[in-house]
């Protein structure tokens, strides 16, 4: 079944303009109202929201830990206002990529991504266009997964390790840098993995990374990952995530009232870039899969005893956003298995932080799932899982997307092998 053989209630791209934009600002209303309740104010606020500013922001800087809910919240809210306002500026069709783009800013602004350090990286985009002659809407969706390198505006400016006068300058031009060189890497990226790999821009951040912090190492400099993370379940966070999936799914039941009746039709699809699901099966049963992804990751976390900390929201928020664009139930399941599967084999603790976001992100493999099958799919999480675990030090933790550049190396080998194999008909 296409898309254009379901009927569905028309809301309009100004609606689902507004159905998002009322996520940033119930995080902004929840935020100032968390910190008012117990006994907090706007100064308190403004402290954890500075905070969140001036940290280096690497691998792994949970805000919620660094500068508290209430903070974390305005910082959320205040990513997610910036764009919007570019979606709604350069009238951007709110596809399945737009969907996911936003998904996984707004989840990363639970940790790594602040107003101050994805600025310069959206600046150096719209250089580029104006270098090239092109619209800023052709970039806008490759700048805004492009932020997954901020880390490194953050730690050139904060981390001490140059003057900071001088420190701010080099890190803005960094950004400027990025922003510019992103869009044109990628394309060329994608062709190592073939589209297996759903999170290119994080392959891609990897390699930018990884060549920068080589720089920063050749000069003396060191850039290692850190490991500051809550360690507690907050009620209002689950209580919201809650309100969140419900609201996706009540959304796509209005659009489509068949919406459940009609899910399976998505389950069909494989998921390899580039698999739009608001263009082959609607707004209604996309809706509805990014809900269904959005309770089962949630559901997990809470069924090991993980706990609800800035990486791990980051991690549920991109599978949210991505069950529009290529991911759902039954291509994640066999890839999340393999993960969990080689991290017990090997000794790890489940509700570990790190292993919850490996469960979580691994699912950019999806498409070797939907193409081949749960055993290969199940493979290609046990070699993710060893994988990730080792890449981090390559680019010292600058590149927020780490499981994107672990998935698209796995992609670009495992992909290569499985086609040696296939017999010529």
């Amino acid at each position: 079944m296409e898309y254009n053989d379901i009927k569905e209630n028309d809301i309009g791209r100004m609606g689902v303009l507004m159905a998002l934009l009322t996520i940033p600002a119930i995080f902004l209303f929840v935020g100032i109202g968390y910190e008012i309740i117990n006994g907090g104010s706007v100064a308190s606020i403004f402290k954890g929201f500075t905070a969140i500013v001036l940290s280096p922001t690497i691998l792994i800087t949970d805000f919620i830990k660094v500068g508290g809910i209430a903070a974390t919240f305005i910082n959320v809210a205040l990513v997610g206002f910036i764009n919007i306002y570019l979606i709604h500026r350069y009238r951007l069709k709110i596809n399945g990529v737009i969907l996911a783009a936003f998904f996984t800013v707004l989840g990363f602004s639970f940790f790594g991504k602040n107003l101050y350090n994805i600025l310069p990286i959206y600046f150096g985009g719209y250089l580029y266009t104006k270098y090239q002659k092109i619209s800023f809407k052709e970039v806008i969706v490759v700048v805004m997964f492009g932020t997954a390198l901020s880390p490194m505006i953050s730690e050139i400016s904060f981390s001490g390790i140059l003057h900071p006068i001088i420190a701010i300058i080099v890190a803005i031009t960094t950004g400027i840098f990025i922003g510019f060189v992103i869009a044109p890497l990628s394309s060329h990226m994608l062709k190592f993995h073939d589209g297996y790999n759903l999170y290119n821009i994080g392959f891609t951040s990897g390699i930018i990374g990884t060549l920068l912090t080589s720089v920063l190492r050749s000069f003396g400099l060191v850039v290692e990952p850190v490991n500051i993370i809550s360690d507690e379940n907050q009620g209002i966070i689950i209580i919201l995530l809650l309100i969140f999936f419900f609201g996706l799914m009540i959304l796509g039941l209005c659009i489509n009232r068949r919406a459940f009746r009609d899910y399976h039709t998505i389950l069909h699809y494989r998921g390899r870039l580039i698999t739009d699901f608001t263009h082959l099966v609607g707004y209604g049963i996309t809706f509805l899969n990014m809900s269904l992804l959005g309770f089962l990751s949630l559901f997990y976390v809470l069924a090991i005893g993980g706990k609800l900390n800035g990486p791990v929201l980051a991690g549920v928020f991109t599978v949210v956003g991505f069950g529009a664009f290529g991911k759902h139930i039954k291509n994640c399941f066999p890839v999340a298995i393999g993960v969990i599967a080689a991290a017990l084999f090997f000794g790890y603790d489940i509700s570990a932080p790190s292993i919850i976001m490996s469960v979580l992100f691994s699912t950019t493999l999806a498409p070797i799932a939907g193409t081949f099958g749960p055993l290969i799919g199940f493979l290609a999480g046990v070699l993710h899982m060893i994988l990730v675990t080792n890449v981090g030090y390559i680019h010292g933790g600058i590149n927020l997307y780490n499981n994107g550049f672990s998935g698209g190396i796995v992609a670009s080998v495992l992909i290569p092998m499985l086609d040696a194999f296939k017999k010529e008909n």
